[in-house]
């Protein structure tokens, strides 16, 4: 497991990620914001050009996302989707989970209750 994290203040994202087979979990906490989109791409953007990744997003220790997130999510989307892979986006608490119906992410990218039904679907 790896970890990323911008910690010069407290609720400053923090991101991990893991394996489950051959989809990559990412795990975030804390704020998404212009402060810290560069540690969101690194986390969800892939430049090596291996095997088309698949990406959840665990968003559940998330308590706020702004525009900054919403332009890495669909960078990620866009980069994922052009080697046939694919994002998912699980465990948005409501608020966030709003920002992203609002914009209009939930139709390009799905949303999932739960980091399991993500990983299922």
């Amino acid at each position: 497991m790896s970890q990323l994290e911008e910690a010069d203040r407290p609720g400053r994202l923090h991101a991990e990620h893991r394996m489950a087979g051959d989809i990559r979990v990412v795990t975030l906490r804390g704020e998404i914001d212009h402060d810290v989109r560069d540690v969101l791409s690194a986390a969800l953007l892939v430049d090596d050009g291996t095997a088309p990744p698949r990406i959840v997003a665990d968003l559940s220790g998330v308590t706020f996302m702004d525009s900054s997130g919403i332009n890495v999510f669909v960078a990620a989307h866009q980069q994922v989707s052009r080697a046939d892979g694919w994002v998912r986006i699980a465990g948005a608490q409501d608020t966030v989970l709003r920002v992203l119906q609002l914009v209009g992410v939930d139709t390009l990218i799905p949303c999932h209750p739960t980091t399991e039904q993500a990983l299922t679907s």
